[in-house]
């Protein structure tokens, strides 16, 4: 149960899609599943003031690309200030009320195809990380579950 820090930049695709740099690290707790798995594994030997570069593959990132995560609703059921066009995205609501985030895969005259896989989903991932702490882990942090840091600590 360590808390570790680290600066890190995504790439996807050759571009940067997040990144820490110029703002704070990230902190995490190690094993509580707050970072993908395929990064996490990578950073178990590493130590403060390392830096390293790390390929995830799909399947220890976002997973694979779904078919079933795809749904076609009647063009009729956007509003017409939606812009309707490949890569929009937008926020849905489930049954139950939860947000749901979908991008328009495709338009046609009586549908639009929604895609609704995380963004990453079937990308791999290219992180360069840098470690810029570790210390251990409060037990309070602990049984909550997520770091705690300045004026937030009991």
């Amino acid at each position: 149960g360590k808390v570790v820090s680290m600066h890190y930049t995504l790439q996807v695709d050759g571009k940067v899609v997040d990144s820490s740099e110029g703002g704070e690290p990230l902190q995490f707790i190690q094993g509580m599943g707050h970072i993908i798995p395929g990064l996490e594994h990578q950073l178990y030997d590493m130590e403060v003031g390392q830096s390293k570069s790390v390929t995830v593959p799909p399947k220890e990132g976002y997973g694979e690309t779904d078919e079933a995560a795809f749904m076609d609703v009647p063009r009729t059921a956007f509003p017409d200030n939606v812009p309707l066009e490949r890569g929009t995205e937008l926020e849905l609501r489930d049954q139950s009320g939860h947000p749901v985030y979908a991008r328009v895969d495709t338009v046609t005259d009586e549908n639009v195809r929604l895609d609704m896989n995380h963004p990453l989903a079937g990308k791999e991932l290219h992180f360069d990380v840098k470690i810029a702490g570790v210390r251990p882990a409060t037990d309070d942090e602990v049984s909550h579950g997520h770091v705690h840091t300045g004026d937030h600590q009991h």
